[in-house]
């Protein structure tokens, strides 16, 4: 947790002031009821309405200065906790955007998102009534006892015997109920992914009428969350009741005591009201700290989850260029060497013996099953994964060696999932550069086959663009995200699978467009189609993870079995197409 501290530095002010003024509150809390025993055993015993207005005054003037540092300690407070928070979300975001492929797959996107979201909101609470209350109530707690031997030591004692056992009433609760909190935090992330996924496939929830189904899976998570909850809350449930059996048990004991010494003339009625006054103020004092405790105690929870988070190594080491040999070719754009790939915590590779040099300007088709590993072999060019066996040469250098971020300044991925973000087309293209004219996004989208119906918008380039670009059809936002591509004029070009929504017509038009690119990127196109492929350089077929064929479309139809069945698929006997 010492991490997360440090994010309270630019606010040392603020967390020395906030429990300082509340510090201030409490001691003229403790005054009160000296106040009060002096107006009965002097203003009411001896009838002194005069002392007793002016007792009463000075009652008022406590209650206004209370106020007052309660208002300044709570602004203090406020300030250091959102402060606080703001600055962890904004790193933890940083973070995870630096985040490996395989690391965001190890966390999980819902747990990333509450995290995000729900744990750092717990944190700012905890950090509130940390500095409000926390140091508050115990000092509280002791300056009563403290007060009440000044009133009566005798009576006093009776403090000695409940504080002690409070104080362990309490730290018991907290120690067992902190590894409770973790768990409903872990059932939370359940719940969380269950719903986000029901959200992003809702269609294809009622497109298959998978709703009671998908109903009962969110029942069982949320069901499990809410056992787990109850079971904490009625650990965290035994802190009042069992506080508030000590503290009338001591007042039991109290007004028994300050009989007798009335009694005898050793207390007074002042006294006797005074100590009561007291233990009263611990008990309001151990109920706050009680909820302080459990707010507290989630905040911890949430806290070492958090860290785990930034503890995380962010993006992918880079190796120092001796530990593998460069390739004697540069002239080689990618050139693959033996390459494998296991993902974390797969017992088998997704990925094996993949070889294959591909050229600078070459046009390379990747084809196989579902499940084949198409994605898996582009994902690591731009090192979205790191290969687990051989090497991975980029213009002659060893992946590993190059900086991440001048890695992927040479290479434009176009995902399988066309993803547009809310904005306008201007603003969704100039992701591939951001000072590219206006020319040169036009240029991008004709040649993505998009030139026509951005046209037809309402502002053309300034066309808005929804979240996810729903006011798109499946077609256009594949064009719109090849056009982004495009606009950054890589060196390598990376089309995984992103024209399966275009029609024939379209999809060789976008073909014949790449080829005629001026800056003639080396392209590599992942596609279920063989049609989209045939005109390629050279024509990569996999099966289960494996090369089961290398050639151009011509050879791969005398030479390659799967290949040969997946053309004989899609086209008739005779050659025409179906």
């Amino acid at each position: 947790m010492k991490k997360l501290y440090g994010y309270l530095s630019p606010y040392k002010k603020e967390t020395v002031l906030a429990p300082l003024f509340k510090l201030l509150e409490a001691v003229f809390d403790l005054l009160v009821p000296i106040v009060v025993k002096q107006i009965i055993d002097v203003g009411i015993a001896n009838g002194d309405k005069p002392y007793i207005w002016s007792m009463v005054a000075v009652l008022v003037g406590f209650a206004a200065v209370g106020l007052t540092c309660a208002l300044v300690a709570q602004y203090y407070a406020a300030r250091a906790a959102v402060g606080f928070s703001t600055g962890l979300r904004r790193d933890l975001f940083a973070h995870i955007q630096k985040l490996s492929y395989a690391e965001t797959d190890r966390a999980g996107t819902s747990t990333l998102i509450t995290r995000m979201t729900a744990d750092i909101n717990q944190m700012q609470a905890g950090v509130n009534l940390t500095l409000r209350l926390f140091l508050r109530s115990p000092i509280i707690v002791l300056g009563a006892m403290i007060m009440a031997f000044t009133v009566n030591a005798k009576s006093a004692l009776v403090f000695v015997l409940i504080i002690p056992l409070l104080s362990a009433v309490v730290f018991t609760i907290m120690i067992k109920s902190i590894p409770l909190f973790k768990k409903v935090q872990k059932n939370l992330d359940r719940v969380t992914g269950v719903t986000r996924e029901n959200l992003t496939g809702v269609r294809v929830v009622r497109a298959f009428c998978k709703e009671q189904e998908e109903i009962e899976r969110f029942h069982e998570a949320n069901e499990e969350h809410n056992r787990i909850q109850n079971f904490v809350g009625k650990v965290s449930a035994l802190m009042n009741p069992l506080t508030l059996v000590l503290v009338n048990l001591g007042l039991i004991l109290l007004i028994l005591s300050g009989a007798k010494f009335v009694d005898s003339g050793e207390m007074t009625q002042g006294d006797v009201i005074a100590m009561t006054n007291y233990m009263a103020q611990i008990l309001v004092e151990l109920v706050k700290f009680a909820n302080t405790v459990f707010t507290v105690n989630k905040a911890l929870a949430c806290g070492h989850r958090i860290e785990d988070v930034l503890d995380t190594p962010a993006g992918m080491e880079i190796a120092s260029k001796e530990t593998y040999p460069d390739d004697a070719d540069s002239g080689y754009a990618v050139r693959f060497s033996d390459v494998g790939l296991t993902y974390a915590g797969a017992a088998e590779p997704s990925l094996s013996g993949i070889d294959l040099a591909v050229p600078k300007g070459a046009t390379v088709g990747i084809i196989g099953s579902t499940g084949s590993g198409k994605s898996s072999v582009v994902n690591l060019i731009p090192r979205f994964y790191d290969v687990t066996a051989g090497n991975l040469y980029i213009g002659g250098e060893d992946v590993r060696t190059i900086p991440i971020r001048s890695l992927r300044d040479r290479i434009a991925v176009v995902p399988q999932k066309a993803v547009l973000f809310r904005g306008t087309v201007r603003s969704n293209l100039l992701w591939g550069n951001e000072n590219a004219t206006d020319d040169e996004l036009w240029a991008a989208l004709e040649a993505a086959q998009a030139k026509d119906f951005v046209m037809q918008k309402e502002g053309g380039l300034d066309a808005p663009v929804t979240q996810g670009g729903k006011n798109f059809s499946g077609g256009q936002r594949q064009r719109l995200t090849i056009a982004r591509a495009l606009v950054k004029k890589a060196e390598i070009l990376i089309l995984d699978d992103s024209s399966s929504a275009l029609d024939y017509a379209t999809d060789a038009a976008l073909r014949a467009a790449l080829k005629a690119l001026p800056e003639a990127p080396t392209t590599f196109i992942i596609s279920q189609r063989t049609s989209s492929l045939q005109h390629a350089d050279v024509i990569l077929v996999l099966e289960d993870g494996e090369p089961v064929g290398v050639g151009r479309h011509d050879e791969l139809l005398l030479n390659c079995e799967v290949y040969r069945e997946i053309y004989q698929s899609q086209f008739q006997k005779g050659g025409e197409t179906a």
